[in-house]
């Protein structure tokens, strides 16, 4: 099967986001860089060609140390997707970003260690910017989507990306409250970067489940089940926001994104 062309648009689900489109054609790519967490799920909304891929997996099987953020990626990329949206579930480092909010974040801090983060790192090296890691026209897109539908929502953010699979200390915790930073997650660094290498638009939705070590809102700490509650009980309202944005994206509109990388 010609892979060219099959979709425009990209979306990586993380925890507790398996499944998007119904009527969906499943196809799997190979790449130079491994196998894929999952088959890419194509469907259509509003006449555009979606791919979705859940990045840990459909059962939740691969940690987030252990995705091939560079084969998910680059399988997006062989298919012909020009936009790449990446709603996850995260935590809040600070009392005004609740659960249930959602934020779209404008830039990352990279605390992993050991991960596979870059396309150029053989003969055609290149340094590639990252400044601005998020593309600021989908961004716009999105933001005025979530008004639209009334959405509580922050219009910018920093989401600093740990390690994981483990759950921050309280010393962790508040460090980086002090830092003044919004958002924490495990899974937006690579991914994030590796979409803009590869000449695609790059879109964070984070989608607030919990408050980390629960320092902030004295709360307790963090765990996976509450997280997948959280998440469950606004499933039906990210989708809703991914539908709006996809509806609303001109693809014939380009932005800085493009042409980042020689490829």
């Amino acid at each position: 099967m010609e892979n060219k062309n099959l979709a425009t648009i990209g979306i990586f689900g993380g925890s507790g986001f398996y499944k998007f489109l119904d009527d969906i054609q499943e196809v799997y790519i190979d790449t130079p860089y491994g196998k894929t967490s999952d088959a890419l799920m194509i469907g259509s909304i509003a006449g555009k060609k979606v791919a979705f891929m859940p990045r840990h997996g459909r059962n939740h099987s691969i940690a987030p140390h252990k995705v091939n953020y560079r084969a998910n990626v680059w399988a997006m990329k062989e298919i012909g997707c020009k936009r790449v949206i990446s709603p996850c579930a995260a935590g809040s480092l600070q009392e005004h970003v609740k659960p249930g909010d959602i934020v779209f974040c404008d830039q990352y801090v990279d605390k992993t260690h050991g991960r596979l983060d870059t396309f150029f790192d053989k003969e055609d090296i290149q340094h590639i910017s990252a400044a601005e890691p998020y593309c600021p026209q989908l961004r716009k897109v999105a933001i005025d989507c979530a008004e639209k539908l009334g959405f509580s929502h922050h219009k910018k953010g920093t989401v600093v990306v740990i390690q994981g699979p483990r759950f921050n200390t309280k010393a962790e915790s508040a460090f980086l409250t002090r830092q003044g930073w919004e958002v924490i997650n495990m899974t937006q660094y690579p991914e994030a970067h590796l979409v803009k290498e590869m000449n695609m638009c790059p879109l964070n939705i984070s989608l607030i489940t919990d408050y980390d070590a629960g320092l902030v809102a004295d709360c307790e700490p963090v765990s996976h089940e509450a997280v997948m509650k959280v998440f469950e009980e606004n499933i039906a309202k990210l989708q809703k926001l991914l539908f709006a944005i996809v509806e609303n994206i001109d693809e014939e509109k380009t932005c800085d994104c493009d042409n980042v990388a020689r490829w």
